[in-house]
């Protein structure tokens, strides 16, 4: 029916943009961080207020990420679709992980990051009072545990990957890029390396969102 025909190619259109497109929002969103080159770790409240106070460009980079996660989960879904045959547990455990750790993406960016902006509308006498609250929200304190859960997302990626890969949608050359962005992206708030990652994953991704874009990926429901 032509309804179902459009739908379908509404479908493929969408999670061949979102494979395009989150990437490149984590590239972007990385790249705009205000202390690009910066390798040391922020363990205290004024380098970090420091940072982020008054800062659109640091807000925006991190709402980038943020707005990434559904695209990623979109594109997570599509990938355990087409990881069938020998890659069908890896896709479907990868994915697994990789969708888990994406929602802790977001629980990251919307406590550390959205209700930031909040401060940021403080004078500075009231929002120097707030630095022990500041302090426990850097120290990852009470429930903020969780988002220690978000190297699940490059982690489940990969594994996603390899499924990919004995699936026969992409090659070892493609899926190592992937993989070797992904594991950049592990390491913790230093931008230069998240960032390298990112263009990495933008690389090894991209030609697998053109190509499902194109319609030369297997239809949904079909397995290999």
């Amino acid at each position: 029916m032509p309804t179902n025909n459009a739908v379908s190619r509404a479908k493929r259109l969408g999670s061949g943009a979102s494979i395009i497109a989150f990437p490149l929002m984590l590239l972007f969103g990385f790249a705009l961080h205000p202390n690009f080159f910066d390798y040391s770790s922020v363990a205290d409240v004024p380098t970090w207020a420091s940072e982020f106070r008054g800062s659109f460009q640091f807000h925006f980079g991190h709402l980038l990420v943020l707005l990434a996660v559904p695209l990623i989960i979109v594109a997570a879904l599509r990938c355990m679709e087409l990881a069938t045959g020998k890659g069908e547990w890896w896709g479907f455990i990868g994915g697994v992980l990789g969708i888990f750790g994406a929602v802790v993406l977001a629980v990251d960016k919307g406590a550390l990051t959205l209700v930031l902006t909040a401060f940021d509308t403080l004078p500075d006498s009231e929002f120097q009072a707030i630095y022990p609250a500041l302090q426990v929200l850097l120290d990852q304190r009470g429930w903020l545990w969780i988002v220690r859960f978000l190297a699940l997302l490059p982690f489940g990626f990969a594994i996603l990957t390899i499924g990919l890969v004995k699936a026969r949608v992409i090659g070892w050359a493609q899926a190592t890029v992937v993989v070797i962005g992904l594991a950049l992206l592990l390491a913790p708030d230093i931008e230069i390396v998240n960032t390298t990652g990112a263009f990495l994953l933008s690389v090894g991704l991209l030609p697998l969102g053109f190509r499902e874009m194109r319609g030369e990926l297997p239809p949904r429901g079909e397995n290999a």
